[in-house]
């Protein structure tokens, strides 16, 4: 018998990364020199939001993911802290409401106009008192609408419910005091019934947040973990950090036994943070190291050898931070299944790296877009702080499709739901006013037999992007100017992609009656 070597069959071999030219990156974007270890950059499928360097106090931008090219100098910016702003992070399911910490010991929650930020905010939605010193790390809850936790250094880590009538929160809804030093990273499970933390203390420790109790730590003498991140359903931790001889090393764990990693593996000698990504749905591990400029992406499997090492890619930019926009937000018809913006602070730049599958085809790939947790929180706040427990609500990723509807409330903000549909549809919107003018509105509709959407954009078929366009005054200033042209570039952007969604719909129930009728003919030629 002769030998053959072991082919590892993988759709995913030969993902590259593919960074955005010149014209779509954000330039000009005075990046914080602080030397904290965390990402400094948050995404959502409408905002970017970076931490920048200033003086008097702490502050970020928040930019519209099209004001590509040059930023502004003087572009308004979120600067309510009185100190450094050390993370920020969106709300998963409200893509206008980001929370930020800061060395003022407070966490802050801001509220982000549908427009974006056209003056400086310095009034939060939230703020939340209760840690002695300052805060360096903030997460949402994966599952659980309006609950943020944080951690400082002062060892606690502090759990927040935001569906309470206060603006300023003193006391949290529950306390975790299980450390004897400061926090580097937490993560959540998928339906956020554990918290993994990573500790100055060289443990790491597995949590129920619900009930504040200590499941297990471990504390590896042969490995240092900076940060620890939970593996989708695989019931596997992942912890980056460095060997006993301060080699930069990756570690994996049975979150059911912490007493001796299931495997170690060096990467290289250098002295920055591992930061590491894992996509659920294709089970592919990013890690990229801080003051690098590449990023190596493994495959993980449920059975030994576990990572499978698929390739790096390389660049002369080294990154200081790294945003990574949520799944909702990629370019399906390109195959991207993973996209970074990259923190240069050398050049005061923020470039986009999409992860390309490469395919011929340009159809929708059902095989590398399963369904994905969605933007629907899957239960309230007081759910969860009762003890309930839900996996998060999926949403296919095929253009024209929907994310069903959560058994939530769906409460963010206070705001009514008819206020959040007019800012997550301003396409229509803007659509209704010009068949308005035009007078070529759909005749079903004026006589009543069109559906909810129909009937709320005649409510609104005044207003544009939530202004009425009767009371808009022209521009004043320059800056004015550019601001409204943004704005008109965003409007036509969703028009498009509104006219491209329905094009889809219209070929599939092309196809679909071209199938009726061959069936149809076949039956009869029986």
């Amino acid at each position: 018998m002769t030998w053959r070597p072991q082919y590892r069959s993988s759709k995913f071999r030969h993902v590259f990364g593919k960074a955005a030219t010149k014209e779509s990156c954000y330039d000009g974007v005075p990046i914080t020199r602080s030397v904290q270890d965390n990402h400094f950059c948050a995404v959502n499928p409408r905002f970017l939001a970076v931490i920048t360097e200033c003086a008097g106090g702490g502050a970020f931008l928040v930019l519209s993911l099209h004001h590509t090219g040059k930023v502004d100098p003087h572009h308004p910016r979120i600067s309510g802290h009185r100190g450094n702003v050390l993370d920020i992070k969106w709300n998963p399911f409200n893509d206008y409401c980001i929370a930020s910490c800061s060395e003022d010991t407070t966490v802050k929650v801001w509220e982000i106009p549908p427009h974006g930020v056209l003056k400086n905010l310095t009034v939060p939605w939230k703020e939340l008192q209760g840690h002695s010193r300052r805060v360096g790390l903030i997460e949402w809850h994966p599952t659980a609408n309006n609950v943020l936790f944080s951690t400082a250094y002062d060892y606690q880590v502090m759990i927040w419910n935001l569906d309470c009538p206060e603006h300023v929160i003193k006391n949290p809804v529950r306390t975790l005091s299980h450390h004897t030093d400061v926090v580097l990273s937490m993560s959540f499970n998928t339906d956020g019934s554990l918290l993994a933390t990573t500790c100055k203390d060289r443990k790491i420790r597995l949590m129920e947040p619900q009930t504040g109790n200590l499941l297990r730590d471990a504390n590896c003498k042969a490995h240092k973990a900076n940060k620890v991140l939970f593996l989708g359903n695989l019931k596997m931790l992942l912890t980056t950090g460095n060997s006993r001889w301060n080699v930069r090393q990756l570690a994996l764990w049975d979150q059911e036994d912490l007493s001796v990693p299931l495997l170690q593996e060096d990467q290289d000698g250098s002295s920055g943070v591992l930061f590491p990504f894992y996509d659920p749905d294709t089970h592919m591990l990013y890690t990229a190291g801080k003051g690098d400029g590449s990023i190596r992406y493994h495959e993980i499997s449920s059975e030994k050898p576990y990572m499978h090492f698929l390739t790096e890619h390389r660049s002369h930019l080294p990154q200081k931070g790294m945003g990574v926009m949520p799944k909702r937000g990629l370019d399906v018809s390109s195959c991207e299944v993973f996209r970074f913006y990259k923190l240069v602070t050398t050049k005061s730049l923020i470039e986009p790296l999409s992860m390309i599958v490469p395919r011929r085809s340009e159809s929708y790939q059902e095989d590398i877009y399963p369904m994905t947790a969605g933007d629907r929180p899957a239960m309230t706040a007081e759910e969860w702080l009762s003890g309930v427990k839900k996996d998060p609500v999926l949403m296919s990723l095929k253009p024209g499709s929907r994310a069903p509807e959560s058994l939530g409330s769906g409460k963010a903000l206070g705001t009514s739901l008819e206020s959040r549909r007019s800012r997550s549809r301003p396409g229509l919107l803007q659509l209704a006013y010009i068949q308005d003018n035009l007078g070529t509105r759909d005749p079903q509709k004026e006589d009543g037999g069109g559906d909810a959407e129909g009937n709320e954009e005649r409510r609104h078929s005044s207003l544009s992007n939530g202004q009425d366009l009767t009371l808009c005054s022209p521009p004043k200033t320059e800056n004015e100017l550019r601001l409204k042209f943004h704005k008109q570039q965003e409007e036509i952007r969703r028009l498009r992609e509104l006219l491209n969604q329905r094009d889809v719909r219209i070929t599939q129930l092309e196809l679909e009656m071209k199938n009726i009728r061959n069936s149809q003919q076949a039956q009869g030629s029986l």
